[in-house]
């Protein structure tokens, strides 16, 4: 059977491998130059392929996603990754190549597709037309096929080759794109916090659009001159529309600031607050809440009145960021959206459009950072390749 996949990145490439072994004429068009170039992308080129933590509860869109992330489909990914000879480097039950970079899992696939001499062109799709067989028209000419794969990733970090052509194709031949969003991104503000650029520090944060509560999580943050990233705070982006509120928790490790305050003042003796809290919260975001609720750099806890006492304990605590938006789908490393699941088997063909396949980011499944979405990959890209009816 001649089989195309177009797109070469995670689930393009796994889709290829398993296809060939089955014994497929087996085609990628990929229009970069390199196959799995945004793998060298994710977690910070170490790449998080997997984690021993894989229930639903890590992913947002619940509905139909049991049919693909369960138990016979992850030991497919774990049989596969052995098959390629990656060896797993598991911290805190994220999986990393042993060798801690994410090329070790790029080449990986890549020499095991050049081992199997599966036909690679780097040409770029214009158009697909479905007649006997599938027509696919490229920038540089015109291909055949029994059983087409569309791997060409969603529209997160367009600068890699994933721009939503996939969902323009998919559209026109009829499927229904629930619409997209970028998930997994950091979060811009409209208020002026430049001075606490650059602090890293352990949060917990709230997220709410007016007075409803939408979801929370906690972890390290990173704050930036935009806005605040980290990925606490980048898996609850897919909830963020416009004028939302992130109530930021900068000592999320005591219950009762106040009292504990109280406590410090009393068994360190003239002390200015910096110098009570710089243990605990980075002196320089110290610095910018002072600033910002007025009180000396010098200021003592003795020295304040029982309202600047709450003012700071509350902006500590409680800290109100205004969120107007995300840094953009060129900037997540994911997308929420995609191909509505009702319009695909359990082997991610569509139900409009038999032989045609479906996988990777142009579903509509996302979840948090920690390999899920990159497990979606390899799921969906093994059940597109080994369904060979």
């Amino acid at each position: 059977m001649d089989v195309i996949i177009i797109g070469g990145g995670a689930s393009g490439m796994v889709a290829a491998i398993t296809s060939k072994r089955l014994g497929n004429n087996v085609t990628i068009i990929e229009k970069n130059n390199t196959l799995g170039k945004k793998l060298l992308l994710t977690g910070n080129g170490r790449c998080n392929y997997f984690n021993d933590n894989m229930s639903l509860d890590n992913y947002y869109n619940e509905h139909g996603v049991s049919r693909f992330i369960n138990n016979d489909n992850l030991n497919k990914v774990n049989i596969f990754f052995d098959s390629i000879g990656i060896i797993p480097r598991i911290k805190d039950g994220l999986y990393y190549p042993y060798s801690n970079t994410a090329t070790s899992i790029q080449n990986s696939l890549v020499k095991e597709i050049e081992h199997l001499k599966i036909n690679v062109v780097n040409e770029e799709v214009v158009d697909i037309n479905k007649k006997d067989k599938f027509i696919i028209k490229t920038n540089n000419g015109i291909y055949e096929c029994d059983k087409l794969i569309m791997s060409l990733g969603g529209s997160s970090y367009p600068k890699t080759g994933s721009d939503g052509l996939g969902f323009i194709l998919l559209n026109k031949l009829g499927h229904n794109i629930i619409p997209i969003k970028p998930a997994l991104v950091p979060l811009k503000t409209d208020e002026n916090v430049k001075d606490w650029a650059g602090i890293r520090t352990n949060v917990k944060v709230d997220l709410y659009l007016g007075n409803k509560f939408i979801n929370s999580q906690s972890g390290e943050a990173q704050l930036t001159d935009y806005g605040i990233s980290g990925i606490c705070v980048m898996n609850l982006s897919r909830f963020v529309d416009k004028n939302n509120t992130l109530v930021i928790n900068f000592v999320p490790i005591i219950d009762d600031l106040y009292d504990f305050i109280e406590g410090r003042n009393n068994k360190l003796k003239d002390r200015t607050i910096i110098e009570l809290l710089e243990t605990i919260v980075n002196y320089k975001l110290l610095y910018f809440i002072l600033k910002k609720i007025h009180i000396n750099n010098d200021a003592t806890w003795d020295s304040l009145n029982k309202e600047d006492k709450n003012k700071l304990v509350d902006s500590l605590t409680n800290y109100k960021l205004n969120i107007v938006g995300t840094k953009g789908l060129e900037f997540g490393e994911t997308i929420s959206g995609g191909v509505d699941l009702d319009e695909v088997t359990d082997k991610c063909e569509s139900k409009k459009i038999p032989n045609l396949y479906i996988t990777g980011e142009l579903l509509n499944i996302d979840g948090i950072c920690g390999g899920y979405n990159l497990t979606n990959a390899w799921i969906s890209g093994i059940l597109a390749g080994e369904d060979n009816d």
